[in-house]
């Protein structure tokens, strides 16, 4: 049984329930963060509570918790549940008004709610295959920085890849590449790991800073800088990489061959070094 934190409460993920005049549920008027957890440790919590305080900011929304307040909540509900590695969901919505109105209310009373569920990361087959992705034109609105629970565009980007039996879409505005769906996009040109740079259209990934660190320490050749999106169709690699996916090559763009159609060396070295510092620093192996 999954537990969960909800305005106060730990109650069984079930029991929970919220007012259907919650500003989330009305408007999507909230700011998420899912923290992947290995071995009950929280990876990376202090950078997920700086962006889910980033983006409350942005929002004109109060935090409602201290980082320590969050800190403690998110170990407890880690604590209440059974698995060893976690998927955990924080949420936090401007919470419910007496009345539907766009205008934000005199009153805010901010709802929370944590629930984690067991981590699922790519099987060892889709690693050794690669993911199949197609491509679209990037129509979010133009704060892809704030992490919120708006996410119509995102949900819609994304069954355009399930519908065509692919993992992920990857997304181009105006013939430059921002991301995926759900994930950061990375490609390798000659040898050269190439990440876009964090701006308004994209999505400040955790694992997207992880990448780069690992890169820096190991010596990987890399770059910050805009991509073309025909530097992506002629890439030798192109990864997705997020928080459940970690580091996935992707081998078909829109039923073409990603380089050799198979996961590339500088994808599978960084898996490697990806997976050696989970197992050092949140594993403590």
């Amino acid at each position: 049984m999954s537990l969960c934190y909800l305005n106060g409460r730990y109650l069984p993920l079930e029991d929970a329930q919220v007012s259907p005049m919650d500003r989330g549920f009305l408007f999507g008027d909230g700011a998420y963060e899912v923290i992947p957890v290995y071995s009950r440790r929280p990876f990376r919590l202090d950078e997920h509570l700086a962006r889910l305080a980033s983006t409350l900011a942005a929002m004109r929304l109060p935090n409602p918790h201290a980082e320590q307040e969050w800190a403690a909540m998110v170990r407890e509900v880690v604590d209440r549940n059974p698995w060893d590695d976690q998927s955990l969901y924080l949420q936090v919505t401007r919470g419910a008004d007496m009345r539907r109105n766009h205008a934000f209310p005199e009153v805010v009373r901010p709802s929370v709610f944590l629930m984690s569920e067991a981590l699922v990361t790519p099987s060892r087959e889709l690693r050794e295959s690669g993911a199949s992705a197609v491509s679209a034109a990037d129509f979010r609105w133009l704060r892809c920085d704030l992490k919120t629970t708006s996410l119509l565009a995102n949900c819609l980007l994304r069954q355009h890849a399930v519908d065509q039996g692919c993992h992920e879409t990857v997304l181009f505005r105006d013939g430059f590449l921002t991301e995926g769906s759900a994930s950061s996009i990375f490609i390798v040109r000659d040898g050269v790991l190439l990440a876009p740079p964090k701006s308004h259209l994209m999505l400040p990934g955790i694992t997207y800073d992880v990448v780069l660190e690992l890169a820096a320490v190991n010596g990987l050749p890399h770059r910050v800088q805009e991509i073309l999106e025909d530097e992506v169709r002629s890439a030798d690699e192109v990864w997705m990489t997020s928080s459940t996916r970690e580091v996935l090559a992707i081998t078909r763009l829109d039923g073409r061959p990603v380089g050799e159609g198979r996961p590339g060396p500088v994808s599978e070295q960084m898996h490697a070094w990806y997976q050696a510092f989970k197992t050092t620093v949140m594993r403590g192996g």
